[in-house]
C-alpha cells in the first residue's frame, strides 16, 4: 500500500514539476540501460549525546569519597609539620589506591626488572617507551630500564545515576542536623 501512495505522489509531482519529471526520466533510462542509479548518501549521523557527567568528575568524586583526595590537595600544608602531613597522606594514599585499582587495575607496561638492560626495537611505539638520556641514532636502542611504566589493565568507570544539577559535584556539602 505504501508503494501505491508513493506512485501516486510521484505521478503528480512528475506531472506538475519539470525538474522532478527530468529526474524520474533519467532514473528510468538508467534502470533500462542496466545502470545503477546514484543514490543520495544518507544524512550524516548525529554526534553521540554527551553524558550528563564527565568520567573525569566521576573519578575525582571517587578519589574524594574514598581517599579525601580533593580535601588533601586543596588544604594548605605550609604550616603543617611533616609528621601530620605524613599521617594524613597515608590515609589519602590508601583510599586513592583502592579507587585506582578498582577502576583501572594498573599493571606494568614492561615486566622486566628495573635497572635491567633491554633493547627498544625499531618501530617502537612512543606511547609505550620514553627514551631519556643520550638519544642518538636509529633504533633499535639499548639502554637501562629506569621505570617499568604503567598501563590500565581495564577501565571500568561507574555509570552516573544522579541528576544534571549534581553532574559536576565532586563532593556534596555535608550538613550535620541537630
Amino acid at each position: 500500500m505504501r508503494r501505491f501512495f508513493l506512485a501516486v505522489r510521484a505521478f503528480f509531482r512528475t506531472l506538475f514539476n519539470a525538474t522532478v519529471a527530468e529526474r524520474v526520466r533519467a532514473a528510468l533510462d538508467e534502470q533500462a540501460a542496466g545502470i545503477t542509479p546514484v543514490v543520495a548518501p544518507p544524512p550524516p549521523a548525529l554526534p553521540p549525546k554527551r553524558p550528563a557527567r564527565s568520567e573525569a568528575v566521576t573519578l575525582l568524586a571517587a578519589l574524594q569519597r574514598e581517599g579525601r583526595f580533593v580535601d588533601f590537595v586543596m588544604e594548605s600544608l605550609d604550616t603543617a609539620d611533616d609528621t601530620t602531613v605524613g599521617a594524613v597522606a597515608r590515609n589519602v594514599h590508601r583510599g586513592c589506591r583502592q579507587v585506582v585499582e578498582r577502576f583501572f587495575a594498573p599493571e606494568p607496561v614492561l615486566h622486566d626488572a628495573e635497572n635491567s638492560e633491554l633493547e627498544v626495537p625499531a618501530g617502537f611505539d612512543a606511547g609505550r617507551y620514553r627514551l631519556v638520556g643520550n638519544v642518538t641514532g636509529e633504533p633499535p636502542h639499548r639502554g637501562t630500564l629506569t621505570h617499568h611504566g604503567w598501563q590500565a589493565g581495564r577501565v571500568e568507570m561507574p555509570e552516573w545515576s544522579g541528576n544534571r544539577d549534581a553532574a559536576r559535584v565532586v563532593a556534596p556539602a555535608e550538613v550535620e542536623l541537630k
